[in-house]
């Protein structure tokens, strides 16, 4: 198991450093800084912002949105998802609604709760809907998963309904919300970002993404995009590890 780790993340380490270099390449190819700037630049920007005291209250204005959608989410996920998952008569008054949510376009939501909403209250709106679905669609497929004979033979003993939930429903769907969770936490990242871009509240990633867009930083403009997509990677991990611990 360990020797496996570690070929992983010798792996990882080798694909990251492949891509820098491309990436220095491009650079060299191009030329121009304000078009494509070199890995070092960005690095460079990333350590510039980080020393700033206003870069912690940005980063920690859009964790508490992201939190914020993805916990609404979740328990609203994981409870409508669990009733819809055992009667199929409710699923199918709720499933249009969850299609219609998924095949409209990111920026339409985005401009509608900007007319609804505050500046601050427009990502957290955009999230919870984007992040929503997946974790609705994924404990649906997890009670749906629930071997029929447990339950069975849960119902011959007279097992209560509160542990049937907790102890077969909820352990046949832990790997679809471990699926679900990531799913949703990595894209409630790039939705928030999004949506703070648009509608821009004082503190927010989104709203420094709009500003070097503005003002033609590009250096910048992807140090941003580095510090969301690590960020964003991060807690994917965590989440992770959470539900493998749960798992046991």
């Amino acid at each position: 198991m360990k020797i496996s780790t570690i070929k992983n993340n010798q792996n990882r380490i080798v694909g990251i450093t492949l891509w820098l270099i491309t990436w220095q390449i491009v650079y060299w190819i191009i030329g121009k800084d304000i078009y494509f700037p070199s890995p070092i630049s960005v690095v460079s920007t990333i350590l510039t912002l980080v020393k700033s005291p206003e870069f912690y209250v940005v980063v920690s204005s859009t964790t508490i949105r992201v939190f914020i959608s993805f916990l609404i989410s979740a328990v609203l996920g994981v409870s409508l998802g669990y009733i819809c998952g055992i009667n199929k008569k409710i699923y199918e008054l709720f499933e249009p609604m969850m299609v219609f949510i998924r095949s409209t376009p990111i920026i339409s939501i985005i401009i509608i709760a900007i007319i609804w909403f505050s500046s601050s209250n427009v990502p957290i709106f955009t999230g919870f809907l984007m992040c929503f679905p997946i974790i609705w669609a994924n404990m649906v497929e997890g009670i749906r998963s629930t071997d029929k004979k447990l339950l069975e033979m849960c119902h011959l003993y007279k097992v209560s309904k509160i542990d049937i939930f907790k102890k077969v429903y909820i352990k046949s769907s832990i790997p679809y919300l471990s699926a679900g969770f990531s799913s949703a936490l990595g894209i409630g990242w790039k939705v928030v970002a999004a949506a703070e871009a648009l509608s821009l509240p004082k503190y927010g990633i989104g709203t420094n993404l709009f500003n070097s867009k503005t003002y033609i930083q590009v250096p910048e403009l992807l140090a941003w995009t580095v510090i969301i997509i690590f960020i964003s990677y991060i807690f994917e991990i965590l989440v992770k590890i959470s539900f493998k611990k749960i798992e046991g």
